[in-house]
C-alpha cells in the first residue's frame, strides 16, 4: 500500500515528512518522498475529486468565526456526509479503476471531463 497525501503546503513541513518516513517508509508520494507526485497529474482518488467538496460545503454553509467553530464543523460535515451520502462514497470508490485506465489511455494528460 502507497499513502498519497495532497500537495498542500502544510505537508511539506520538515516533522510531516520525517513522521512520513517514519511510518510509511519508501511508501507515500508526494514532495519531498521517496515516490515523487507526477507533475501535471491528474487527481485520481475520490478525496480529490468529490469528497473535499463536499466537506467544503457542508462546513461553510454558514460563515465561521473561530477556529474552534471550523473544525467543530468539519467534524459535524464529515459525520453527515458519512451518515447521508453512502451511497455516493461507494459510487465514487467504484470509479477509481476507470480514471486510472483513462488517466493511462490519455498517457497522463487531461482526460477529467469525461467523467
Amino acid at each position: 500500500m502507497v499513502f498519497q497525501h495532497v500537495r498542500a503546503p502544510a505537508h511539506y513541513s520538515c516533522l510531516v515528512m520525517h513522521h512520513l518516513n517514519l511510518t510509511l517508509p519508501k511508501r507515500w508520494i508526494g514532495h519531498g518522498g521517496h515516490i515523487q507526485w507526477p507533475p501535471r497529474s491528474p487527481d485520481l482518488t475520490p478525496f480529490d475529486f468529490c469528497l473535499w467538496g463536499w466537506m467544503k460545503s457542508e462546513a461553510y454553509k454558514e460563515k465561521v468565526n473561530t477556529r474552534d467553530k471550523l473544525v467543530t464543523r468539519i467534524v459535524n460535515s464529515a459525520a453527515l456526509i458519512k451518515q447521508e451520502r453512502q451511497d455516493d462514497l461507494r459510487r465514487a470508490t467504484c470509479t477509481i479503476a476507470k480514471r486510472v485506465e483513462k488517466c493511462i489511455e490519455f498517457n497522463g494528460g487531461i482526460f477529467e471531463h469525461l467523467f
